[in-house]
């Protein structure tokens, strides 16, 4: 049986969803304390004038520390408009987004207090619409010790920290032909353009 361990993230990169195709079971890390600039309140899609990391705004306390289970979305802006608008307007020409937006669009007009549970409620979805079965299991505390079996992952999967070892296979992308394949984006961006082969290419890299 293969355990990982995860960090929460917002609708995190295809490597990230490679990692829990291929386990058994995903312990999602709760307790850990929130860092800026991660795949906890960010992803990043492929837009037409290229790259585009959409955030999700949080309330953070000046200078002290607090865990990720805590972290609260921020009110002050029309953040889910904007993202949503962002999604649409890249994604709306390729072959699967009329198919799956429905699934999708409520997270964006539901109001969210905590981030933790709005990370784990898409991704339950994403996980759904991948047909994954993998079991998703949050930490009750800060998981210290893992097992030699039980590859932890938490800091490993970062925006800042591309993975040079992750053969990563090219599938079809609306704009690589301006841009080349672009690997490691978003998962809606693998989910909109190859719909149900996408569990495909998440097994098969290596």
């Amino acid at each position: 049986m293969r355990n990982i361990c995860l960090s929460s993230a917002y609708l995190a990169p295809v490597e990230y969803y490679s990692e829990i195709a291929k386990a058994d079971v995903v312990f999602i890390e709760s307790h850990d304390y929130y860092l800026k600039q991660t795949y906890r309140n960010r992803c990043i899609i492929a837009a037409a004038n290229g790259q585009m990391a959409l955030s999700i705004p949080v309330e953070k306390a000046s200078g002290e520390k607090i865990l990720t289970c805590d972290v609260r979305i921020s009110d002050h802006t029309d953040w889910q408009l904007n993202h949503w608008r962002s999604i649409e307007s890249a994604y709306n020409s390729t072959p699967f987004f009329e198919y799956y937006k429905d699934d999708l669009l409520p997270f964006y007009e539901k109001k969210w207090t905590y981030l933790m549970d709005f990370n784990l409620e898409i991704q339950s979805k994403i996980l759904e619409l991948l047909n994954l079965n993998t079991k998703i299991q949050l930490t009750g505390e800060y998981k210290n010790m893992l097992d030699d079996t039980s590859p932890d992952l938490r800091e490993t999967i970062h925006p800042k920290k591309e993975n040079q070892s992750v053969n990563f296979n090219p599938y079809y992308q609306v704009f690589d032909q301006r841009y080349g394949f672009q690997p490691n984006l978003s998962i809606i961006d693998l989910l909109f353009n190859m719909g149900n082969e996408s569990i495909f290419s998440l097994t098969h890299i290596s």
